[in-house]
């Protein structure tokens, strides 16, 4: 199981792909249709009530994610900008950009996917590697591409995000166990965000989640609480 913890830190859209740190919006009363000056002899008024928004997204969205370590954050940044042309040539989107929580140089870039196999031949390109090199990247890049089932929009300002990767024996019987446990993960000061599977094998989990509460999340990571909901979902 390998888990890093993220702040959002740039998004190119007001909705996430991976992290929806970035979305949301406020409910607004409407006014009252009449105003002071034009009523009648009735003295009711009527305001509507704001409409409810769902933030839960359950369409399947294909994602790439990347991770590596760059040697200097503002460096890599302008270099990444500048190659935006090549990824949209490939159908990728830029979604989300993350800084390491402990180490700020630590990069995370979610991009939405138009194409996987376009994606995965794109990952694989020379000029791509050659890109990495000269905006400062450290080391091989860690390149996942998945596919997002579900995600909350809601925006949660300030909140770090935390991403796990892990396998699972069978994705219905984890996804049970792990629905089931989402008011556990809330009291531990832990919001889910977005759970997805790799493009060709649903037993390779994504998850990411957000941290409100860091205290009691890094407690309960920790827990034995958590252990053993991990072994009963089949987590291997």
């Amino acid at each position: 199981m390998k888990q890093s913890r993220f702040t959002a830190v740039l998004c190119s859209t007001v909705l996430l792909l991976l992290f929806s740190s970035c979305g949301g919006g406020t409910d607004k009363k409407s006014e009252p249709a009449d105003s002071p000056a034009a009523t009648t002899d009735s003295a009711t008024q009527t305001t509507s009530t704001p409409a409810t928004v769902n933030t839960i997204i359950t369409t399947p969205a294909n994602m790439a994610i990347i991770t590596h370590k760059v040697k200097d954050y503002s460096k890599w940044l302008a270099g990444y900008e500048s190659h935006d042309s090549a990824r949209l040539a490939n159908g990728l989107h830029n979604y989300v950009i993350g800084r390491g929580f402990a180490d700020t140089n630590m990069v995370l870039i979610a991009l939405k996917v138009d194409d996987v196999a376009k994606a995965k031949a794109f990952a694989k390109d020379a000029n791509l590697k050659t890109a990495m090199q000269k905006a400062g990247v450290i080391g091989s890049p860690e390149i996942t591409v998945g596919v997002a089932t579900w995600q909350d929009t809601v925006a949660l300002p300030g909140a770090i995000r935390s991403r796990t990767t892990f396998t699972v024996k069978d994705w219905d019987i984890w996804l049970k166990a792990f629905e089931e446990g989402r008011q556990e993960r809330i009291d531990n000061g832990i919001v889910d965000r977005v759970i997805s599977h790799d493009a060709d094998d649903n037993k390779k989990i994504g998850l990411v989640t957000a941290v409100t509460d860091t205290t009691k999340a890094f407690a309960y990571y920790k827990s034995d609480a958590l252990k053993k909901r991990r072994e009963a979902s089949g987590v291997t």
